[in-house]
């Protein structure tokens, strides 16, 4: 029997955390995943808008990638992940999320004024533990928070006409397509009530990873709950950075490798950081993100993690084979 591998808490959102979890499923059996909840578009805006519960689309692909890659896993895989087609209200829901929020209603809709109704802590977890065990996920999914909250970003020169002229867009979908830079990211609550057993699984973990994903609407906002922020600068665990392998249109347009963790440090100044992945086809100057890294405490780590399509995405084995090296040393 294998050994169960080191306990890690991977957190993000969408894409990006989709392409770490893809990896780290197969590194350890100990691995849980931190959700952003502050989507306010699509089927989750639309949800959370109607039924007032957590927006679910990020946690449904985060548990969408711990399903295996048996059949079982790739079947339920493609079932949460499907989205409807139609001319009515169906159109572009995914049915995971329908999945999910159907749970927590199912869990929590008996009014007994005990904070475990519909997007309530209690139901919330319960909910996703229930559709991680029919997908057969390989690891927990959380949400960061026990609240749905919007991200409020500043921003320079958001309108052309004035480009010097600083402004804060409020919402995760504006924050992320918003012309202009990103100087910078707070919550609305400023202080929401950060999920107990994602405080715990961080308290507990081996290894804390952070990215890769949008920096600004995904990586960022969990140091924004003061919490969970708590938790990861106090945590004993080590703490990873994988990069992005390109900036982000509209969030991090010609972000350097070296300014994302610039970044990092300003939005959480007394987190130190162990190690930084990057990938090597894409690093223009290795010694100036060494100085960066340094500058967080860490030790920087190469790797050919890209996929070989040319595409900015991850190719899960290399990830996967990158993180057991770090992990190990």
């Amino acid at each position: 029997m294998k050994p169960p591998g080191p306990k890690v808490v991977a957190l993000g959102g969408g894409h990006g955390l989709y392409a770490s979890l893809s990896a780290l499923r197969r590194v350890t059996d100990r691995l849980t995943a931190v959700v952003t909840v502050a989507d306010d578009g699509g089927s989750s805006g639309r949800l959370r808008r109607e039924l007032g519960v957590l927006p679910p689309g990020d946690l449904r692909m985060a548990l969408a990638a711990l399903c295996g890659d048996d059949e079982w896993g790739q079947t339920w895989r493609d079932v949460v992940q499907h989205r409807f087609r139609s001319e009515g209200d169906l159109q572009g829901h995914a049915v995971g999320n329908l999945l999910i929020v159907a749970l927590w209603e199912l869990l929590g809709g008996d009014g007994d004024g005990d904070n475990t109704g519909p997007g309530g802590p209690g139901s919330t977890v319960a909910g996703l533990d229930w559709v991680g065990r029919l997908l057969g996920a390989h690891g927990r999914v959380l949400p960061m928070a026990a609240v749905p909250m919007d991200i409020v970003a500043e921003v320079r020169g958001a309108d052309p006409a004035r480009p010097g002229e600083i402004t804060h867009v409020k919402g995760q979908v504006a924050c992320a397509s918003t012309p202009g830079s990103v100087l910078g990211v707070s919550l609305v609550p400023a202080d929401p009530p950060a999920c107990p057993e994602a405080l715990a699984a961080v308290e507990d973990a081996d290894w804390v990873v952070f990215g890769p994903g949008s920096w600004f609407t995904s990586v960022l906002p969990h140091l924004k709950v003061p919490a969970l922020a708590r938790a990861l600068t106090s945590t004993r665990a080590r703490r990873a950075v994988a990069l992005n392998l390109a900036p982000q249109p509209g969030e991090t347009d010609d972000f350097s490798p070296q300014t994302h963790l610039e970044v990092l440090q300003a939005h959480a100044p007394d987190l130190r950081v162990d190690v930084v992945l990057a990938d090597a086809g894409v690093v223009d100057d290795p010694d100036a993100l060494d100085k960066a890294v340094q500058r967080l405490g860490g030790r920087l780590v190469l790797a050919q993690v890209a996929a070989d399509d040319g595409s900015p995405r991850h190719e899960p084995a290399r990830l996967a084979q990158a993180f057991v090296q770090i992990f190990s040393d």
